[in-house]
């Protein structure tokens, strides 16, 4: 109850306050790329329900049937123009916040994955991460902050890279949250969030909490 009261005081402050600058933003989207202003795109959620989530649209419509699919490397053909502002601010994320007023996610959890994506974690990491709610940020998020670019600096596929080296840490991650979750975790989580987008070298995470999983060498930039 504590986090689900978190949720909505906290969601409720950002869409006030974002509420200008995100009508500044659909209208750019609206009259620039495809014209579309919102993406919705099915995610795998708490007791494997799928739902929709939602961002602002920063890619061609039909990038599912495009390129790598599922997945955004760096420097991806299929984002248009303004679309490379808002992801390299994370700010395509923020209508992730209807997400958590619906009650689909929350503040802080482990970020939602398309179902083909979803399906890399082992049968062990999905039953965990199942137990939790998805949320806009999370440990994932913050180590992951750049995998666009760690997806494009491997020498295997991108599909390849993703299965094979990304979902198996990830998982790893989303696991530790789940052994460590409470709302002090939460606290700190959506503060170093907020930083790493200011500072995206940041590894300050890494001095907070020097127990987390081990980053792979295949991994490191």
């Amino acid at each position: 109850m504590l986090k689900r009261l978190f949720d909505i005081i906290l969601s409720m402050v950002v869409l006030l306050l974002f509420l200008p600058f995100g009508l500044v933003i659909a209208a750019v989207l609206r009259f620039t790329g495809e014209g579309e202003i919102f993406f919705a795109q099915n995610r795998v959620g708490m007791d494997l329900h799928v739902f929709k989530m939602y961002k602002f649209a920063t890619m061609l419509r039909d990038s599912p049937n495009l390129g790598s699919g599922d997945i955004t490397v760096d420097n991806d053909s299929r984002v248009l123009p303004f679309g490379r502002l808002l992801r390299r601010t994370k700010l395509n994320e923020v209508p992730q916040i209807l997400n958590v007023l619906f009650g689909t996610m929350s503040i802080v959890g482990p970020r939602p994955l398309t179902p083909k994506n979803f399906g890399y974690y082992s049968s062990e990491s999905q039953e965990i991460i199942a137990q939790m709610k998805p949320g806009l940020t999370g440990i994932g998020s913050i180590v992951f902050r750049d995998e666009e670019r760690i997806i494009g600096a491997s020498e295997k596929t991108y599909e390849q890279s993703y299965k094979e080296e990304i979902a198996p840490y990830k998982a790893q991650l989303e696991s530790w949250y789940y052994s460590h979750k409470g709302f002090v975790t939460d606290v700190l989580i959506v503060l170093i969030t907020a930083w790493v987008v200011l500072r995206p070298d940041s590894t300050v995470y890494l001095r907070i909490w020097n127990h987390l999983p081990t980053l792979p060498k295949s991994l490191q930039l």
